[in-house]
């Protein structure tokens, strides 16, 4: 695996359940195309996968 991941939000969060809203926050993005570099862990990982539909990731 990477060593770390930069996420960046791509979709608005506007209808979305309050849980997703909490993993987007709790990674540290507020604003559309926002991007954030995050350890390449397990924990971060399943965050990304609950909220993928919102996201795209890239592997540094």
């Amino acid at each position: 695996m990477a060593k770390t991941l930069k996420i960046t939000l791509r979709r608005s969060l506007i209808g979305e359940r309050p849980k997703a809203r909490a993993t987007i926050e709790s990674l540290g993005l507020r604003k559309i195309n926002s991007s954030v570099e995050r350890p390449d862990t397990d924990s971060v990982r399943g965050m990304v996968h609950s909220v993928k539909h919102l996201l795209e990731v890239e592997e540094i």
